[in-house]
């Protein structure tokens, strides 16, 4: 009996897809048991948790566990310890203010004793409408003559000053440039008394042996305060 060729292709084809899959299933067997060789199933048994919580007993029990009253004391020590060295230091702090303290009162007065040392042929004072300068000293010093300068309002009214309008003048008449320091720009009515500096510049005192000052009031100029013959020390 002739087969017909239709159905000789399609029992051909049907033992092919028998055979792949054949293959593919032996074949991914061999590959799983392959991935799998060394897992093995978690073992749950009784005795095995009770030999592992045994294990941690044991390892716990190998820890020395202090008595809260020994943690008590050792915190208690600590604490004194550091109020101790607290006061200690803040002892040391006060002794090296005391002695401190002391150094600078025992050398006030000898500063106060220079300070208060006159000059000779000082002070030179001038007078108007109640306010007064008085050049306390005059001294040659960091390429400059420094004239120590104190002013004082005891009049009813304050009064104000610009010192750019100081006038500096040599003993022939020469104008001379100087500058100012710690002077008050307004002397209040009444008040105390203020200190500062003129300060002349050495290289315009070659042959000059004396200087003189003049200032006026700004800007109502109604005093004019003069200090003449200030001697020039070499």
């Amino acid at each position: 009996m002739k087969l017909n060729s239709t159905v000789l292709l399609t029992l051909i084809l049907l033992i092919l897809m028998l055979g792949s899959g054949s293959v593919s299933a032996f074949w991914g067997f061999t590959l799983g048991s392959a991935a799998l060789k060394g897992v093995t199933s978690p073992d749950a048994r009784p005795t095995n948790k009770f030999a592992s919580s045994k294990s941690a007993k044991e390892q716990h029990t190998g820890l020395a566990l202090l008595k809260e009253d020994e943690i008590l004391k050792i915190v208690k020590s600590r604490i004194e310890g550091k109020t101790k060295a607290a006061k200690s230091k803040k002892q040391d702090n006060d002794d090296e203010e005391t002695n401190n303290s002391k150094k600078k009162r025992e050398e006030k007065p000898l500063q106060v004793a220079e300070e208060e040392k006159p000059q000779a042929g000082f002070p030179i004072n001038s007078e108007s409408e109640g306010v007064s300068i008085s050049v306390q000293s005059a001294r040659l010093s960091g390429g400059a003559l420094l004239l120590k300068v104190k002013m004082q309002n005891k009049g009813k009214d304050s009064v104000r000053f610009l010192y750019s309008f100081l006038d500096v003048s040599d003993d022939k008449g020469r104008t001379l440039s100087a500058s100012t320091e710690g002077l008050p720009s307004e002397l209040p009515a009444n008040g105390p008394s203020y200190s500062g500096t003129v300060s002349i510049p050495t290289a315009l005192l070659d042959d000059v042996k004396r200087v003189s000052l003049a200032l006026t009031d700004y800007p109502a100029q109604r005093l004019r305060l003069e200090v003449s013959n200030i001697p020039v020390e070499r």
